[in-house]
């Protein structure tokens, strides 16, 4: 059964029992074929027609069909060429290619090798203009666009991601903590041609030192006590497509010669394994670190630093593009009014000044998280410049006891939760960190890396005193009352 498909073909082929061979296989492929003999008669038909594909053979009544080719890309820059000749010679060839033809046949051809080559370029012609699709959305400005802003740093970003996507070479993104760092890895993978294929993301910052290289290169069966069954690493895991180590300046100097092993030879060799697994990834690499000073101290590699140092994105603090502050605090405005089901109206010309004139150490996701509590404040009706000034206190602004909201960060519902009659310092710190560590998770959604920061903790540190407490996923799905 003949798949349908809207691709047209314009086949210029003077011989008529081989233009009506050709032009039966290809209707049978689903193809829409029209026919002309003559170079003359196909840019007529060019004039007031679209083509997705040119079949042209050389040796044709007037024009010839190496001589049409520039005349054809003029007229259908778009239209992809293919020259077919019973004539062909090295040099004829180069020529086609060079004068703008996608591809070269010699004559006789079997139909199975054209119609190959065919579904190849048409698969190609979605692709582009699945990757313009998406480059449009990126490039746009407003909450439409994947990345949100206008002003010339986030811009300039956005460019660099265009021309750096569709490549297959190392990324690397370097920003303070809460940039998007995340979010500019995501949009790279959905703009190259890895986009259907997996994405893994790896918290490097996150993972004990012991079970690093488990966790990237994974192990066979009995390669250690309790390995009941081989099991693959995240780089296998990523195969065909694109793995993101995030937080890399926080990757134990052990690990690394075994990274900078994989990035230069696209091999892993599990724990226990006798032999290398070849591998297809692409990697992406983010920090907030200054990778550099980390070299001078010793804690990162050179060669690993100047393996990675390939392709870098450095995105901006929110601070130093604050004429983006208004459009970012409506996007996620009405991201949390469709979330929560919350009935604000907006802000008013106060409020926005407030929001545009503070610093923002958290950048983007600071202030995603206070425009949450923000919205919840001034439901229903406005955010106003108070209900701002009112969520940015504690960030070294003076504030009065009645000003500070007594929610689950509040010192008074901490020593709330403190027994009553004597009190054991060393048991009551420990039961006021607690509260502290499931709030902070509660709040992030059970987010380890945006919880740590919240709690100015590393992420390997708030692991550790999450296995400490013994804090249990079950307190962190549902808020405390």
């Amino acid at each position: 059964m003949p798949q349908t498909l809207q691709e047209r073909i314009l086949l210029v082929e003077d011989d008529p029992a081989f233009g009506t061979m050709l032009n039966e296989a290809l209707d049978a492929k689903g193809y829409r074929v029209q026919r002309v003999s003559r170079a003359e008669d196909g840019l007529a038909r060019l004039r007031t027609e679209r083509f997705d594909l040119i079949l042209t053979d050389v040796k044709l009544p007037g024009m010839s069909g190496l001589e049409s080719i520039p005349h054809l890309k003029q007229m259908a820059p778009e239209s992809d060429i293919i020259v077919m000749t019973a004539f062909s010679t090295k040099e004829m060839a180069v020529e086609a290619v060079r004068q703008g033809a996608y591809d070269f046949f010699s004559k006789p051809f079997s139909l199975s090798e054209l119609e190959i080559v065919v579904r190849r370029c048409m698969e190609k012609r979605q692709l582009q203009k699945k990757l313009a699709q998406l480059r449009s959305n990126l490039l746009s400005s407003g909450p439409a666009g994947c990345i949100v802003g206008e002003s010339t740093a986030i811009r300039m970003v956005k460019e660099r991601i265009e021309r750096i996507a569709p490549l297959e070479t190392t990324v690397l993104i370097l920003g303070e903590s809460g940039t998007g760092k995340e979010l500019v890895s995501d949009t790279v993978h959905a703009l190259s041609p890895r986009a259907g294929n997996p994405f893994i993301r790896v918290n490097c910052a996150a993972i004990p030192e012991n079970l690093f290289e488990n966790e990237l290169f994974g192990h066979e069966k009995g390669a250690f006590t309790g390995a009941a069954q081989s099991q693959a690493g995240k780089f296998e895991l990523a195969d065909k497509g694109t793995i993101l180590l995030d937080e890399i300046g926080d990757m134990p100097l052990s690990i690394q010669p075994k990274l900078l092993r994989v990035v230069e030879q696209k091999q892993v060799e599990r724990l226990g394994g006798r032999k290398p697994v070849s591998l297809d990834v692409r990697i992406i690499a983010a920090t907030n670190q200054h990778l550099e000073e980390l070299m001078r101290e010793k804690r990162f590699r050179e060669d690993l630093y100047y393996r990675l140092n390939v392709a870098v994105i450095q995105l901006p603090a929110l601070r130093k593009r604050k004429e983006d502050i208004p459009l970012l605090a409506r996007h996620f405005l009405n991201r949390i009014r469709t979330q929560l089901a919350l009935d604000v109206e907006g802000f008013t010309p106060g409020a926005e000044a407030a929001l545009q004139a503070y610093d923002w150490p958290g950048n983007v996701r600071q202030l995603a998280n206070v425009l949450e509590g923000l919205a919840i404040s001034a439901a229903p009706g406005r955010i106003e410049e108070r209900h701002v000034h009112r969520a940015l206190r504690g960030t070294g602004e003076p504030a009065s006891a009645q000003d500070l909201p007594q929610d689950e960060w509040s010192p008074h519902r901490c020593l709330a939760s403190l027994p009553h009659g004597p009190i054991n310092l060393k048991d009551s710190i420990a039961t006021v960190e607690r509260n502290l560590i499931i709030n902070a998770l509660q709040r992030t959604r059970g987010n380890q890396k945006e919880a740590a920061a919240l709690l100015a903790l590393n992420p390997k540190n708030l692991w550790a005193k999450m296995q400490k407490h013994d804090i249990l996923s079950t307190e962190i799905e549902a808020p405390l009352l």
